[in-house]
């Protein structure tokens, strides 16, 4: 199965959890349930943390307990303490998500502590989620540049990466935070983790803010990488650069991997029109270049057709 790439879509969390509208729950389970239609089998459906501090992400247990049951679909949410862990498993979720960061300046800004408190933190969930028999996927922020920081080393990447591995996490997730990482940055990276950590454990979650996330992600594929994290029609923007674009869209990652010969079994038509409808929805532009040319063209057929 090397010729197959796993998207991770993350458009209703990470992709809405910086969107400034807050959507209800009907529209983020139909959102959620539109993106499992096209063929995507691992999407993030929410996130288990204060409303106070991420409004667009309350009532994260409705949205899980609303969602049809699909067997061949994996929701996920972000759990990033005990008490968020007791919230996913009162609304049974089947798979969480912790997180932490390979910068003690970001992990200080954001939830008041070191890398290391923070993998503590991230243990105890960990361990409390495999007892309940809960596959636990992992996020590391700032592997290539911390917005406080600057440079962050690849060392530190590697320590945080393997301490998530060594924890129980199943997977873990490599992400460009600011998005400015290059295709020398990449390579560098993922060879220097692979030969201490299996590349097979290993996705990459790219931020598009210079333009460079396309290229990150081939660079990744060229050295065995698998598992991609996307988001339908762009959605999050990137909170450190003012009015910086942030995930990458969904719709290029599938039209680059069509391009390769590499499959993902997504259909692009469909999660073209799933961008389309969303950015209508929060009134935003559609920030996918390769969504837009096949909406736009699916538009005009119709109406050539009607008239």
């Amino acid at each position: 199965m090397r010729d197959h790439v796993t998207l991770v879509e993350v458009g209703a969390r990470d992709g809405l959890q910086n969107e400034a509208q807050t959507l209800s729950v009907a529209l983020r389970c139909e959102l959620i349930e539109r993106l499992a239609d096209c063929g995507l089998t691992r999407i993030e459906a929410g996130s288990f943390v204060s409303p106070k501090w991420v409004p667009q992400m309350a009532d994260s247990d409705a949205v899980l307990q609303q969602l049809k049951a699909r067997s061949d679909v994996r929701y996920s949410v972000l759990t990033p303490n005990l008490r968020g862990l007791d919230g996913a498993l009162s609304a049974d979720a089947k798979e969480v998500a912790v997180f932490t960061a390979a910068s003690d300046a970001f992990t200080q800004k954001n939830t008041n502590c070191s890398v290391a408190e923070s993998l503590e933190r991230a243990r105890a969930v960990v361990d409390a989620a495999r007892t309940a028999g809960i596959p636990v996927r992992g996020y590391v922020s700032t592997v290539m540049g911390c917005p406080y920081q600057g440079d962050v080393s690849i060392d530190a990447v590697l320590d945080v990466s393997q301490s998530l591995l060594e924890m129980g996490c199943y997977e873990v997730s490599l992400g460009d935070t600011i998005g400015v990482g290059t295709v020398k940055q990449t390579r560098e990276l993922i060879r220097a983790l692979a030969m201490q950590l299996p590349v097979a454990q290993l996705a990459v979650h790219f931020h598009d803010t210079y333009g460079q996330a396309l290229a990150n992600i081939h660079a990744a594929l060229e050295l065995g990488v698998r598992t991609v994290d996307s988001s339908v029609a762009g959605l999050g923007g990137c909170p450190y650069a003012a009015g910086a674009s942030g995930n990458l869209a969904s719709e290029d990652v599938v039209y680059l991997l069509q391009g390769l010969g590499l499959s993902c079994g997504v259909d692009l038509q469909q999660l073209a029109m799933t961008g389309a409808w969303i950015s209508q929805q929060l009134q935003r532009d559609h920030s996918s270049k390769a969504g837009k040319a096949i909406a736009a063209k699916q538009a005009a057929a119709v109406r050539e057709s009607q008239g």
